[in-house]
């Protein structure tokens, strides 16, 4: 195993809204016998409310503050020595601050999910406020790609079947 992943077992799955990063996160975590986390679920827990309510009530600017205090805890975890996979919400790693808190942590997977894919799975969903108008969230889309390829690794998510992904993140030479 790598030695940071030694040091700060922290594995950090970032991709857009709807990757998969959840349903992937899940079963990894089981593979390796680590904790899973998400983000999201951790913000909703502490907050008492879903995030489309925080972003309709406080905004984004808000939500987002939330998001780096709840992904600094989860850090500490990691930091403590608990061996965690966790799921980010899809702009945590847009926020250079959290970048930087994440990198010098543990390692980053990347889940490239095609557009097409991602908007088959979010379409129904209510619970997502960023994907409301479709020209933004294609255009959103388009301008995390840079971010996102930031990761440490990038896993080809065009499927849906966490476990096919789950096997390809265990190649990589992190392991």
């Amino acid at each position: 195993m790598l030695l940071k992943l030694k040091r700060t077992p922290g594995l950090y799955l970032v991709g857009f809204m709807g990757s998969g990063k959840s349903a992937v996160g899940r079963l990894l975590a089981d593979e390796l016998g680590w904790t899973f986390a998400d983000i999201d679920e951790d913000i909703e827990k502490s907050q008492g409310i879903t995030i489309a309510e925080i972003f309709d009530r406080s905004g984004e600017q808000e939500f987002r503050r939330i998001e780096r205090e709840a992904l600094r805890n989860r850090l500490r975890e990691v930091e403590c020595g608990k061996p965690t996979v966790l799921a980010l919400g899809g702009g945590a790693f847009v926020d250079p601050e959290n970048r930087k808190m994440l990198e010098e942590r543990g390692v980053t997977v990347w889940l490239d999910c095609p557009f097409p894919r991602i908007t088959a799975r979010v379409k129904d969903q209510t619970n997502r406020p960023l994907a409301r108008d479709p020209e933004k969230f294609q255009q959103l889309f388009d301008d995390r790609l840079d971010v996102y390829s930031k990761a440490d690794h990038r896993i080809e998510a065009d499927t849906d079947d966490p476990a096919a992904i789950v096997a390809e993140i265990l190649k990589l030479p992190i392991f």
